[in-house]
Order: C-alpha cells, then sequence, then structure tokens
C-alpha cells in the first residue's frame, strides 16, 4: 500500500514538468526537422510529454527496450544505460536516457544524419533529465 502510494505521489510529481518537457520536444523536433515523432516518459512507461501518435503503445515498448539495454550494458560492462538506436527499413526509433527517472524517444526518418540526431537528442534529454529529476526533488505540495 505504501509503495502505491509513493508511486502515485511521483507520477503527480513527474506531471508538473510536463508543460516545460512538451516545449522541450517541440524545440527539438524544429531544431531536426527530419524526426517525425518524439515523446518524454518514465523509465516505467507512463508518458510525460509526447509530440507523436501512439504515444502509450510507443512508451511501454521503451520501457520493455531500456530494460532489456540495462540489463545488456550492465552483463557486458559497458557501465550504465546512456541511448539505443534502432534502424528500421521506414525509419529510426532512438531511446536516450533522460536523468535518473525518464527517458526520450524518437522516431525519425530513414535520410536523417544520425550524428546530428545525437548531437541535438542528447543536449534535449540532459535538459529533460533536469525537468524530471528537479519536479521529483521538489516537495509535493510546493
Amino acid at each position: 500500500m505504501r509503495r502505491a502510494l509513493r508511486l502515485r505521489a511521483e507520477r503527480r510529481q513527474l506531471m508538473t514538468a510536463e508543460a516545460d518537457v512538451l516545449r522541450e520536444l517541440k524545440r527539438l523536433r524544429m531544431r531536426v526537422p527530419q524526426l517525425t515523432g518524439a515523446l518524454a516518459a518514465s523509465t516505467d512507461g507512463l508518458v510525460l510529454a509526447a509530440d507523436t501518435a501512439e504515444a502509450e503503445g510507443v512508451a511501454a515498448l521503451t520501457a520493455a527496450a531500456l530494460g532489456v539495454a540495462v540489463r545488456l550494458t550492465e552483463a557486458t560492462g559497458q557501465g550504465g544505460f546512456r541511448e539505443l538506436l534502432v534502424r528500421g527499413e521506414r525509419g529510426h526509433v532512438a531511446t536516450y536516457a533522460a536523468g535518473s527517472s525518464a527517458v526520450l524517444t524518437l522516431l525519425a526518418e530513414p535520410r536523417i544524419n544520425v550524428g546530428r540526431l545525437h548531437l541535438e537528442a542528447r543536449r534535449s534529454s540532459a535538459r529533460i533529465g533536469e525537468l524530471v529529476d528537479g519536479a521529483l526533488e521538489r516537495p509535493e505540495n510546493t
């Protein structure tokens, strides 16, 4: 019961950062026009802010992929998770750590410059991480 109450309180705190995180997603999409979608989610799959269709499904799949990626980096001695890039026939899906409690997932066209994607996404994920971690550090009643 305590765990459920704590999780509910954390989710409320995370949602306080939603407007700022959404602004960051929109700025990122303006800087990288080949992005077709962007979302920030908690590491357990809760959508914090989204600028894409199918956000809930993508967030849930991101959480599942994140679990495997974290285990893979740990098992191979590569340290903590930083990012994951999947290239499909019709584009890319990239996920970046965003602080200690969130991830940034981006959908991109196949023609995207992957170096530019990484550069811009790393900047945005750092900013989103600051926003989300800051929201969690603030007392709930402020």
